[in-house]
């Protein structure tokens, strides 16, 4: 039987999905909020749904699986306000539901150690808007929810080469910063496994194994490069739009042993190392 994953929000990191699924036999349906990224999702063998606008009353009885990437707002979840009702009438009958929130909900640990029981205390306005919409995805009874923790997403086309290259590349000095990042690759690869292997109710961190200062990621892309390393700048002083200033208000090591144990996931860039590497040879193809 055609499994049928609705995937809304159909960005990035559930495109990388769709590259896994599409091959084994899977109808993807992927909601896009303009007319010109709907194209590109049907030139990708997608059936495209523009959401919200279009009906999708009949999609969401099809599908086995949901998808839900679109974040939410001071509004609340985009998909819960538009749909939610449909959703908890179907609720049982679907076969896994996965929800991509963020590491932002567990807030600033001021470089400690966070896993998935960590209690969820975001200080950022972005990070109490999701942790809300985890609340409000897990509180819909009977749905086979499975919840995301994303560290910060690079990939094809997300990566520092191109500031590196040119000239326009910062490292940003604040004393004991660091983040937690993953590879686009690696998160299809812990969704695609927990498809396989349902848990509900099971929240995952989806990063790699070496949290790490901005500054030194920026350092190795240029090293790799063979370009020279970008100067120091100071926090304090540096000129940054709120919105880039909001990531440097929380600081964390992020555990993800669960993915590891629980769904046998290997992860293909460990560290930023690897995936920088493979992101330049890429880049030379």
């Amino acid at each position: 039987m055609t499994k049928t994953l609705l995937s809304f929000g159909h960005g990035y990191s559930a495109q990388a999905l769709a590259k896994r699924l599409v091959p084994q036999g899977w109808r993807i349906i992927g909601t896009t909020r303009s007319a010109e990224k709907a194209q590109k999702l049907a030139k990708q063998g997608l059936a495209p749904l523009i959401f919200p606008g279009d009906d999708v009353t009949e999609a969401l009885t099809q599908a086995s699986h949901l998808l839900i990437s679109a974040g939410p707002t001071a509004e609340g979840d985009p998909v819960l306000n538009e749909v939610g009702d449909l959703i908890r009438k179907h609720a049982s009958r679907y076969e896994w539901v996965g929800y991509l929130s963020t590491t932002g909900v567990y807030g600033d640990h001021q470089g400690g150690w966070v896993d998935e029981d960590t209690p969820l205390v975001p200080s950022t306005r972005r990070g109490q808007w999701r942790k809300e919409a985890e609340a409000a995805w897990a509180a819909i009874p009977d749905l086979p929810l499975h919840i995301f923790r994303l560290a910060g997403i690079y990939g094809p086309g997300r990566g520092p080469f191109a500031k590196v290259r040119a000239g326009t590349a910062r490292r940003i000095i604040k004393e004991g910063q660091v983040f937690s990042r993953t590879h686009v690759e690696d998160i299809a690869q812990v969704v695609a496994a927990s498809v396989a292997r349902p848990s509900p109710g099971t929240a995952y961190n989806v990063c790699d194994d070496d949290p790490a200062p901005p500054q030194d990621v920026i350092a190795h892309a240029a090293e790799l490069l063979g370009l020279p390393v970008p100067p120091a700048i100071p926090f304090e002083t540096a000129e940054m739009t709120p919105m880039a200033r909001s990531f440097y208000a929380e600081s964390k090591r992020v555990r993800n042993d669960r993915i590891k144990t629980e769904l046998g996931v290997k992860l293909q860039y460990p560290s930023y190392r690897e995936g920088l590497a493979a992101l330049l040879a890429k880049d030379s193809e």
